[in-house]
């Protein structure tokens, strides 16, 4: 039987109150901003972390973006975010959520410590989700590595000497930059794409295809339209047969929540997601739960469903969910954000645009910095320039900083400001000052 470790109950009855006491599983970024959160928010009641991991929070995008410049985690507090130790009253690391049973005015977790550890239960008046995700590989690549722990940056570290062959599967945001990163150390590199550009998910396949020279210009040889059927020790196999060697194979393929432990207990979406609003509230689950970070999708006004899997969210998200849990007024929902450096260029994306939208772009791609501005209309009509007000849902930087915060304060809280187009395309002028009125 699992030990039980009670947190001091909180009232039962009809009226709402905040916990007195709140479980948090997950020791990752979202965790300990969640847990920061709650203390500079006043919450006083008694906090519990317990986490698979077995290392304190560190920072995930360096193992990618700085693959071959650190060796060691950047380790979160010395960052400034936190301290588990100084802000929980108790942490429990090494200890795996392998079930949650939960209501409306409580919930407990049952966490496995591992071969002959033993396993506890854990009881709170609320619980917050922050189990972060996982990388996969499709069943049968055999060898492939992955790159989401510091472990694995480590071990595919110690693989790429100058003169090896690396095959990276997947043109996305880790695969870009691990690309760019392993040509300049003297590496053979080679990147296949099953979608007909890079970034094509991200940003679309009109704004992607403008990211196609940069590969080359890098060194890199880059495959589009190119499934993999097989990733087997030495050598992966595309779809149409054709063989690559490789001395080293990286499935840059994403991530998915890591939430099979929670089937049955809350809702989970197609992917595996646990839906949330912008309270970080299950929707559909027991009021004692709340999720956050890479393990959330997100319902958010304006824009519709976020998918949890990026550093930013992780980082923003728990105030809101904290302002929520302890009844205070939220702040704004900051608007969807990622950064990337790959292949010699800085990329940012704020919002969440869709493929089908119509983009124009703000500055010249073979002229330097230049920015896509991702639009929708009120009144669309089939009309060659398309009719009806412009409305921002998204843009998507490159090596343009100066536009990143405008886009980030123009859609935040889900907003879809109007565009004076005239402007919002002349670069000289602040984007600021490109909205209609």
């Amino acid at each position: 039987m699992p030990e039980t470790l009670p947190v001091r109950p909180g009232e039962t009855g009809n009226t709402p109150r905040p916990p007195r006491s709140v479980l948090v599983v997950g020791a990752g970024l979202a965790g300990l901003r969640t847990v920061a959160e709650l203390r500079s928010q006043g919450f006083s009641g008694e906090i519990t972390v317990v986490g698979a991991e077995t290392t304190a929070p560190y920072d995930r995008p360096p193992l990618s973006k700085e693959l071959f410049t650190r060796s060691e985690p950047v380790w979160l507090a010395g960052e400034g975010y936190g301290d588990l130790a100084d802000l929980a009253d108790r942490v429990l690391l090494g200890h795996r959520a392998v079930r949650l049973d939960a209501h409306d005015g409580d919930a407990r977790v049952e966490a496995d410590a591992g071969a002959g550890g033993g396993s506890v239960l854990l009881e709170a008046d609320a619980v917050v989700l922050a189990v972060g995700a996982h990388a996969v590989t499709p069943p049968g690549w055999s060898g492939a590595l992955l790159l989401h722990e510091a472990a694995d940056a480590e071990r595919l570290r110690s693989q790429l000497a100058p003169g090896r062959r690396l095959v990276v599967v997947g043109a996305g945001w880790i695969g870009a930059e691990v690309a760019g990163l392993a040509a300049g150390r003297g590496c053979e590199v080679r990147v296949v794409e099953a979608a007909p550009t890079p970034l094509a998910r991200q940003v679309g396949t009109r704004v992607g295809a403008l990211t196609v020279p940069w590969y080359a210009a890098a060194g890199v040889e880059l495959r589009c339209d190119a499934a993999v059927g097989a990733v087997r020790p030495g050598e992966v196999e595309l779809a149409d047969g054709e063989i690559l060697p490789a001395d080293v194979v990286l499935a840059a393929t994403g991530v998915r929540p890591a939430t099979r432990w929670l089937a049955g207990a809350v809702p989970l979406t197609p992917r595996g997601a646990v839906p949330v609003d912008e309270s970080g509230r299950v929707i559909g689950g027991p009021a004692a739960v709340r999720a956050v970070g890479d393990c959330a999708d997100m319902t958010v006004a304006g824009v519709g469903t976020v998918p949890g899997g990026h550093w930013d969210a992780a980082l923003t998200h728990p105030a809101a969910l904290v302002a929520g849990l302890l009844g205070h007024d939220a702040p704004p929902t900051p608007a969807p954000y990622v950064f990337s450096t790959q292949l010699g260029h800085e990329l940012t994306l704020v919002g969440r645009p869709h493929d089908g939208e119509e983009v124009v772009l703000r500055g010249d791609p073979d002229a330097g910095g230049w920015t896509a501005l991702y639009l929708t209309r009120d009144a669309y009509l089939p009309t060659d320039p398309p009719a009806g007000p412009a409305r921002l849902v998204g843009g998507f930087t490159v090596d343009r900083p100066r536009d990143v915060s405008p886009l980030r304060k123009l859609l935040a809280g889900g907003a879809r400001p109007v565009l004076d187009l005239d402007r919002a395309l002349d670069p000289s002028v602040p984007l600021r000052r490109a909205v209609a009125g």
